[in-house]
């Protein structure tokens, strides 16, 4: 039995039972899903043509492309992020940026791609709870880049996911960022 007792293993054991949630849902209804993401666009709080970082799906996350597509025809500007070191960059991500193989089953815009700041992080995750708070895979990639992007402002945080990856709470750790937002399947909710 794993110990529970520190937020880290708590962490732990609600991201495998959320990720195996997640796993089991039909390929078809992942990717109808997917799709309703489009109908919530128009709800999200994003600035005139902020710089919008969103994420390439792997193995059976919610898929952002569609969405991304209608925030490009809306005149955002859009990136990846890509894996630099020990963290994340983010590069432009344009129709015909050239995308090569990242760890993970990822694809990310190559070094011709500008690197960019994002207004805005669309961010996979594995569970959230309905106080902002996320379960994110373990490293804190993502923490850690939206520590240095506050550095020179703020960043819009929104979790991308189905609505059945909420869970009662997540435990938060100090070095935890939280989200301004969700947006899964039935639409968008902000927090605090």
């Amino acid at each position: 039995m794993s110990d529970v007792s520190t937020p880290g293993a708590a962490k732990a054991g609600l991201r495998k039972e959320v990720l195996a949630r997640r796993r089991s849902m039909d390929e078809l209804e992942r990717i109808e899903k997917s799709l309703q993401l489009v109908d919530h666009g128009h709800s999200l709080p994003l600035p005139d043509g902020a710089v919008v970082a969103g994420f390439w799906p792997i193995r059976d996350e919610i898929d952002p492309r569609p969405l991304l597509d209608l925030l490009r025809q809306k005149g955002h500007k859009l990136s990846l992020p890509v894996m630099s070191g020990p963290g994340l960059i983010f590069r432009h991500l344009e129709r015909d940026t050239e995308l090569v193989e990242a760890g993970f089953g990822c694809r990310e815009p190559s070094e011709a791609a500008e690197e960019v700041r994002p207004d805005v992080l669309l961010m996979p995750l594995a569970g959230f709870d309905s106080a902002g708070n996320r379960i994110g895979y373990g490293r804190a990639f993502y923490d850690t880049a939206i520590s240095a992007l506050e550095r020179s402002g703020p960043v819009l945080c929104i979790g991308v996911a189905f609505s059945l990856q909420e869970v009662d709470r997540v435990p938060a750790e100090a070095h935890d960022k939280p989200l301004n937002g969700i947006l899964t399947e039935h639409g968008y909710r902000p927090f605090g």
